[in-house]
């Protein structure tokens, strides 16, 4: 484990070193990458230092357990039983650290809400999701650009598409993709019955360019006109996009957005990630077990989550977690949850990488 973390100082210094560099510096894209590269190590590094500080600890103690004076030496092993434990828990504590993390956990995210089964209802649930992960996006300080809306006949809505970026997104919603499902007494039932009704979730890494091998000569692109609702901007202007990658024939398009900037924005990430796919499938089929058997599949007839109104109660079906806090966990406080996963998932590479 010494050896790890001193490989990883190594790295640490020499990527600082990096960030002095002019050459480093005047590359934005390079420089954004060192950095981030940077912070990343830091926390490791935090923990080696803090790491070898306690080894010298223990060492200091073990000499004063070859003193001669019978009082400094029963202070020296209480001293040495104390640094034991505080090893052994700093230690599981690098375990996790020194965990491969996922390359996509930093990335923005597209994040989809769709009303599932239920109708109206499905819908109005669809928007207590929306303004219980807006909150919590709230709190982690990241910011959102709605990309767009189709309400509900009687309220909340049939779709919702964001775009959410800040730091590790990512990797910290990618457990919320799948079908969240909500058991209760709907407004318009006048007989009290307990109704279910599911919204789902989709949530994907916003991808750019540079993440997969395209060359720019091999896209052709298409505008037209969007059809549908839209009024008058719809059918007087080209917004529509469409981007096909000639080498494979995978096609993309976009008329989700309001503007032919920002649909070509939407088509070109739906471009990457249709190619991406191809590229990394035996990858993912290698892994997409694992995975699966604590995420889910993503796949819209995944339940991963219930939400009981009457017992104030919320599942997680993949982690078998239970919670009494519906009410505040509804209203933004869904840390809780995504922490569990998140643990869960840190306990299962462990697991994995031991056998």
């Amino acid at each position: 484990m010494l050896d790890k973390l001193e490989a990883i100082h190594e790295r640490y210094v020499y990527v600082e070193e990096q960030l002095s560099d002019p050459s480093v510096i005047s590359d934005i894209s390079r420089y954004k990458k060192v950095n981030k590269e940077y912070k990343d190590l830091q926390e490791v590094v935090e923990m080696y230092h803090a790491y070898k500080d306690l080894l010298g600890n223990i060492d200091t103690a073990n000499d004063m357990l070859k003193e001669d004076d019978d009082e400094m030496k029963e202070m020296a092993q209480m001293e040495l039983e104390e640094l034991k434990t505080q090893r052994e828990e700093m230690e599981e504590k690098i375990k996790i650290l020194l965990i491969p993390k996922d390359p996509e956990d930093s990335k923005d995210v597209v994040f989809e809400i769709r009303s599932g089964t239920g109708g109206d209802e499905a819908s109005l649930f669809a928007g207590d999701l929306y303004r219980m992960y807006s909150r919590y996006f709230e709190k982690m300080k990241w910011k959102v650009d709605v990309i767009s809306i189709n309400e509900g006949t009687v309220g909340g809505y049939n779709k919702l598409v964001l775009e959410v970026s800040g730091e590790d997104v990512f990797g910290r919603l990618k457990f919320e993709s799948g079908a969240h499902r909500v058991q209760r007494v709907p407004k318009t039932e006048s007989q009290g019955r307990v109704h279910t009704s599911a919204a789902t979730v989709a949530v994907m890494p916003k991808l750019e360019l540079e993440d997969v091998d395209i060359n720019k000569a091999d896209i052709k692109t298409d505008t037209f006109r969007s059809s549908g609702a839209g009024g008058q901007h719809v059918n007087k202007t080209e917004s529509g996009v469409r981007f096909t990658h000639l080498p494979t024939g995978v096609v993309a398009e976009s008329t989700d957005g309001r503007s032919q900037i920002k649909n070509r924005e939407i088509a070109m990430g739906r471009l990457i990630e249709k190619i991406r796919m191809q590229q990394v499938e035996e990858h993912n089929s290698k892994v997409s077990s694992a995975r699966r058997s604590l995420v889910g599949s993503g796949d819209r007839s995944d339940k991963i989550r219930t939400y009981n109104w009457p017992q104030n109660r919320v599942t997680d079906h993949r982690i078998n977690l239970t919670l009494y806090n519906l009410d505040k966990i509804i209203a933004g406080d869904i840390e809780p949850v995504i922490d569990a996963l998140i643990v869960a998932e840190s306990a299962r590479k462990m697991q994995a990488g031991e056998e």
